[in-house]
């Protein structure tokens, strides 16, 4: 190829180059000034009214569910266990059987006592008839007042031994009766934890555990800060309504009341334990179960509340922004007061009742920013995108 032609070639290629370099700066103008055409438009944003209603001031805690009553099953005697009438996990009502302890000793000495106390009998029958024929016969003058007075004290040592077997009767009889082993109150029971054919000795021997469910108590700790705004209510005999919710605090299992406040202060952690009452019905708590507590200490009367999402954190505290009636955003310094628990909190001051305060959008505005209310469905995405660039530019390198 002759130097004349690839001098051609270099020529044609550089010129494309020229060319080609030349249309893309051109273009870029037209896409920043689209970027621009976006920016200028009003920014979209959803939003929420400020409205007034009565909110419940609660406190939060994390509870103990513990049973209100929890009885280990005992023997009063000691003996073999023979039987055992109740399924593991039932639920057993008060006064139901539950065991039987072997009682044939102490059948045995039942019937050694009731021989006893017939022969007593018999003794002090014989004994009071002497004292009647030496009082007559003492009348006469026929006997010494010694005879008298040891024959008294012989019909006393019998009317002594009468009453001493009855008695020894009387606790033979309790011991077979104690064989029989019932509930002493109502509830589930737990586990058995001996078996048939063992030993078992008087109140020392673990038979099982009823647990009473209906009602069940919740223990939980308050600050001592908020003990002004409980305790009068409670030494007054009142209650207070208390809720319980699972362990990720959405769910609602429990209502119940708040009877009982500790005499003390746990210096330690600086709170005060409070128990509460709930009937359960619903079995829905259990023994040792952790349940987030929502206590009610007061209510705050025609409260201004506004979505969660429209209170934004800044450097200078917390805002929400405001928008007029020509669809302008004002930045407004507010004061937050509880949250009412379905995603709105209270604001104490900076706003009105009625007025529209941005939920969404709020990043791209800044105080006097012209917006666009929108509903969730017609929000444009790649407006909102270009909007959050263009604020992110216009932030300081």
């Amino acid at each position: 190829m002759s130097g004349k032609i690839k001098a051609i070639i270099w020529f044609v290629v550089a010129v494309v180059v020229c060319v080609g370099a030349y249309l893309y700066f051109k273009a870029q103008p037209a896409k920043d000034d689209k970027a621009n055409m976006k920016m200028n438009r009003d920014t979209p944003v959803q939003v929420g009214s400020v409205s007034s209603q009565d909110v419940a001031v609660q406190l939060s805690a994390l509870g103990t569910v513990v049973a209100d009553k929890t009885v280990t099953v005992t023997s009063r005697i000691t003996g073999h266990l023979q039987q055992v009438y109740f399924q593991e996990g039932q639920y057993v009502k008060q006064g139901q059987l539950l065991a039987q302890i072997d009682v044939k000793p102490y059948q045995a000495t039942l019937e050694q006592y009731q021989g006893t106390l017939s022969e007593s009998q018999a003794q002090l029958k014989n004994a009071q008839l002497t004292l009647a024929r030496y009082q007559r016969l003492y009348e006469k003058d026929s006997i010494a007042k010694q005879d008298l007075d040891t024959q008294m004290a012989t019909t006393t040592q019998y009317q002594g031994a009468v009453k001493s077997a009855e008695g020894q009767i009387k606790t033979a009889a309790l011991n077979i009766q104690y064989g029989r082993i019932t509930a002493p109150i109502s509830g589930y029971i737990g586990l058995r934890k001996i078996d048939v054919g063992n030993a078992v000795s008087a109140d020392s021997t673990s038979i099982a555990v009823i647990t009473q469910m209906q009602p069940m108590a919740v223990t939980f700790n308050i600050p001592q800060a908020n003990i002004s705004n409980i305790i009068q209510p409670l030494r007054d005999g009142g209650a207070l309504p208390v809720d319980a919710f699972d362990q990720s605090g959405t769910q609602q299992i429990a209502q119940g009341q708040v009877k009982v406040i500790s005499n003390e202060i746990d210096s330690t952690t600086g709170t005060v334990m409070l128990k509460a009452m709930f009937d359960n019905k619903n079995n829905a708590l259990f023994p040792n179960q952790f349940v987030n507590i929502k206590l009610k200490v007061n209510t705050l009367k025609d409260a201004l509340v506004v979505p969660s999402a429209a209170v934004q954190v800044g450097t200078s505290g917390k805002y929400v922004f405001v928008i007029d009636e020509q669809s302008t955003a004002h930045k407004v310094t507010v004061t937050t007061g509880p949250e009412t628990g379905n995603n709105q909190v209270v604001v104490l001051t900076g706003l009105k009742a009625g007025q529209n305060v941005v939920t969404s959008g709020s990043s791209s505005l800044g105080n006097g920013s012209k917006v666009k209310i929108v509903t969730p469905e017609k929000v444009d995405v790649s407006v909102l995108d270009a909007a959050k660039q263009h604020e992110h530019n216009k932030r300081p390198r």
